[in-house]
């Protein structure tokens, strides 16, 4: 955790400011602010080489932690999980008169996860978590679990439109205790697992945005929460659709996010062979058919039905 005072002072740094590493002498200036967390804060910076993204803390285990994180990021082939590293080094800071370590990362260009949805339509909902999740084992495989995973961790770009992670901070290796975490999000805050690093853990934190992105609000926990979230899913149609899915991620009966990618294309196959079927010429000749059979039933009901009472009617009449 960051020194207090020395927080406020680095999240404050004037734009123009210039950022020359000790080591390496490479120079960036400052832009705008991009973040900040518990553990440093993110500026966009000018570069030789263009626009970067450079985060800084007076933790240095901290900024080792998410340096070792990123390396491990850019070793994962065929899926783009994060930015890339392309410096680590020190500035001397003439304000406080130390060192503060640094390091600089790719800047993605792109949309937060809600914006993206928001534009383009909630059908993006599941393409971009079926990504998400394809990103999520391979960090899976690496050992670790992304912790802190939430919307605004999330950014959508390139084309065609690509989930990329962001904020490595919360990344931790699975075994261990989560180091961030955003209580909504988290199974702890709802009292349904541990805070222990597991697969499981990131596959809760999957089910709970997608439960948000179509609910579009976020609700505050009641005292049966794991009810209460049931109740939000059968509520919305979308979610009904998706509904086994949603339960096995909430009740951590993924072990590897591969699973649940599988279960969640083939909910989606599953719901578009029903559309399919009820839209088809034959279930629509089917159900005329059906219907005519009703409606020539009840008409032969309702015949033998009156000429049986004027049979009585009749009978009277003579006795």
């Amino acid at each position: 955790m960051m020194n207090h005072t020395l927080k406020n002072h680095l999240c404050k740094l004037p734009i123009g400011t210039v950022i020359v590493g000790k080591w390496h002498k490479h120079a960036y200036k400052i832009v705008k602010t991009l973040g900040n967390g518990a553990n440093g804060v993110v500026y966009l910076a000018e570069s030789m080489k263009g626009l970067v993204a450079i985060k800084l803390s007076d933790n240095s285990t901290s900024i080792a932690s998410e340096v070792n994180v990123l390396k491990r990021f850019s070793k994962v082939q065929g899926v783009a999980l994060g930015p890339s590293l392309l410096d680590v080094d020190d500035w001397f800071d003439p304000y406080t008169n130390r060192l503060i370590p640094f390091y600089i990362m790719e800047y993605i260009e792109g949309e937060e996860f809600f914006t993206f949805v928001k534009k383009r339509g909630k059908e993006w909902i599941v393409i971009l978590m079926l990504q998400l999740l394809s990103a999520l084992d391979k960090l899976h495989q690496e050992g670790w679990v992304f912790g802190d995973l939430k919307p605004e961790n999330l950014l959508v770009a390139g084309m065609p439109p690509t989930v990329r992670l962001l904020d490595v901070g919360g990344t931790t290796l699975q075994g261990r205790a989560i180091k961030e975490f955003t209580e909504f999000y988290d199974r702890g805050y709802w009292g349904l697992g541990s805070r222990k690093a597991d697969p499981a853990y990131d596959l809760f934190a999957v089910a709970m945005m997608m439960i948000h992105a179509y609910y579009q609000v976020k609700f505050e926990r009641k005292e049966n929460a794991r009810q209460q979230l049931l109740m939000i899913i059968q509520a919305d149609a979308t979610l009904r659709k998706y509904r086994n899915v949603l339960i096995k991620a909430i009740d951590g009966k993924y072990k590897q996010a591969m699973e649940m990618k599988r279960d969640l294309v083939a909910a989606i196959h599953y719901d578009d062979l029903l559309q399919k079927e009820n839209h088809s010429p034959t279930k629509k000749q089917n159900h005329r058919k059906t219907k005519k059979r009703s409606g020539i039933i009840e008409t032969t009901l309702i015949v033998v039905t009156l000429l049986f009472v004027y049979v009585l009617y009749l009978y009277g009449q003579v006795l």
